[in-house]
């Protein structure tokens, strides 16, 4: 019995094993690899929303899906249509700050700062007092407040905020996540916390370790057009005059205006009790800006699934399809965003798990249904999957995950990678089985500080309490990298990530595109025939979410 039961457990690992080098097969890595080229080619001008090179872009993307037999994902078509208000700043504008006394310090766009509106017009002018916030959070369940005394203090002010969480301390060594960055860290929150406090404008203080890039990302992301979703005449949603970043270098010389300095006023806001600061300072800016309102689609394909129940419910893949579009030429004069790597790669190697999908006779296919999004704006504050979250085309309760894609590997195949999301619920238990059949190591956040878990399209979902993960590539590549392969990998936050230079290579391996593709399959087809739909562990900040979206 004990020879039998064995054998048993070798049959079911040897099956499991080459149920994966089946489904690897079945992939085609050429074609990622074209798709990747088309979409990251110069003719697609970057992919900005709105832009002829953007509607090309999805347009090529909903041929790509009808032609692989995806069916269209809302009703009979692949475009679900976010409207969107574009902004573009006069890059001439100037930052002025002036004292009590008339004296005025003025900061060049781009080189100091930045600047966009979130008030949805071409003309902004503002003139408000300037007070210092520390690090802009209010957070109940760590007993931190910045924002103490009357509102006041906030009304119609233009607000001086840190990035990032306060440090961890000896004495809280878990304080806001210790070196896990939370959301009370990024800077989406900063923005929606000072407009819910009636801010005029916010300024966030720019620093590379504090972001985990540096000044030339948030100049490129933010140099050129902004959007937002489009607000109706009845949407009393708070919003900002003034969205802004200035360097490290530009907040300490604002300050010094005051005679105040920035080191200081970050160590005292680092510690609970600290009480904002009014600067005396005065904010003054004329903001021109293009303005243009349109819409720009989410695309979306539908697999149906094999159960005749089960087959109402829904697994969601989503990888976003926008990049930067037009910049600020670099040092080669090249102006055009590419985003070969972020997130041509992403959307190319989905297309391919979307096909690979269609392909199965439907009784092998998984019993739920599958739902493959691919966004709009991800790059501009994951609008497309924002909108999609509030608009769903299939009901939360009926979303049994979502799986992100942003960014695939393309430098050569791994022996681990990431599930980010994964530890929040009953999802990570599917992960878990996915690795193990393909004897892959899952690892944890290995970035924790950046806080990639809020910075790609999963994120919204999570917010509405959809369990969901964002795929990473691993770290541990067999073999070890060498040659371009390894000094791309090695230089891409400082050299590619959000600039012109984020193009394809021919170097790219396909074999381990494939094998990332071929990982999200798996994942989503275990997903696919769960007996029951993985929910937030209780204890998880967004388990209240699920609750509600669940009704229970």
């Amino acid at each position: 019995m004990k020879r039998i039961f064995v054998f048993q457990i070798m049959f079911v690992f040897l099956a499991a094993m080459a149920t994966a080098q089946d489904r690897t097969a079945l992939f085609d890595g050429a074609k990622i690899k074209a798709r990747v080229i088309k979409l990251s080619a110069d003719e697609f001008e970057g992919r900005g929303p709105g832009t002829e090179g953007g509607k090309k872009a999805a347009q090529f993307i909903a041929d790509e899906l009808k032609a692989a037999g995806v069916a269209p994902g809302n009703k009979k078509s692949y475009f679900q249509n976010v409207p969107m208000i574009g902004v573009k700043a006069d890059p001439a504008t100037r930052l002025a700050i002036f004292t009590a006394s008339g004296s005025e310090t003025a900061f060049n766009f781009g080189d100091d700062f930045v600047a966009t509106t979130s008030a949805q017009k071409a003309k902004v002018d503002l003139d408000a007092e300037l007070v210092f916030a520390g690090y802009g959070i209010d957070a109940p369940q760590y007993n931190w407040n910045d924002f103490s005394g009357p509102a006041s203090d906030y009304k119609g002010k233009v607000l001086m905020i840190l990035v990032n969480d306060p440090p961890a301390t000896r004495e809280e060594p878990d304080l806001f996540g210790n070196k896990t960055l939370t959301y009370f860290g990024r800077w989406t929150y900063k923005f929606e916390e000072a407009a819910r406090r009636g801010a005029a404008g916010v300024i966030l203080v720019h620093t590379t370790e504090s972001a985990g890039y540096g000044w030339n990302v948030v100049r490129s992301s933010n140099g050129s057009w902004r959007y937002e979703i489009a607000r109706t005449t009845k949407d009393k949603t708070s919003y900002l005059e003034l969205k802004s970043w200035v360097t490290n270098d530009a907040g300490t010389r604002i300050l010094q205006a005051a005679s105040l300095d920035l080191n200081d006023l970050r160590t005292r806001a680092a510690k609970r009790g600290f009480k904002p600061v009014n600067t005396g300072l005065r904010v003054k800016l004329d903001l021109n800006s293009e303005v243009k309102r349109f819409e720009s689609p989410n695309v979306v394909g539908s697999v149906e699934g094999s159960d005749a129940k089960l087959k109402k419910e829904y697994v969601v893949y989503t990888s976003h399809w926008d990049h930067l579009g037009i910049g600020e030429p670099d040092s080669r004069g090249d102006k055009i965003f590419n985003g070969a790597y972020d997130n041509a790669s992403g959307v190319a190697t989905v297309l391919e798990v979307a096909g690979v999908m269609a392909r199965m006779k439907k009784a092998e296919r998984p019993k739920r249904s599958t739902l493959f999004i691919f966004t709009t704006a991800e790059e501009q504050g994951l609008l497309g999957s924002e909108y999609y979250s509030q608009n769903p085309l299939v009901p939360l309760a009926r979303t049994a995950g979502n799986i992100n894609i942003d960014g695939v590997n393309f430098f050569g195949p791994t022996s681990d990678f990431s599930a980010l999301g994964g530890e929040r619920s009953g999802l990570g238990a599917i992960v878990q089985r996915a690795a193990a059949e393909r004897r892959l190591d899952v690892k944890g956040d290995t970035k924790p500080e950046q806080g990639f878990f809020f910075r790609s399209d999963h994120f919204p979902f999570a917010r509405v309490g959809v369990p969901s993960i964002s795929l990473r590539h691993g770290e541990t590549f067999v073999p070890a990298l060498t040659g371009d392969a390894a000094s791309f990998y090695r230089d891409y936050t400082a050299k590619y990530y959000h600039q012109a230079s984020d193009e394809y290579h021919e170097w790219w391996n396909t074999a381990a595109m494939v094998q990332e593709a071929e990982l999200a399959l798996a994942i989503g087809i275990d997903l696919g025939n769960s007996p029951v739909m993985p929910r937030f562990s209780a204890s998880d900040e967004f388990a209240a979410a699920d609750k509600r979206r669940m009704g229970k």
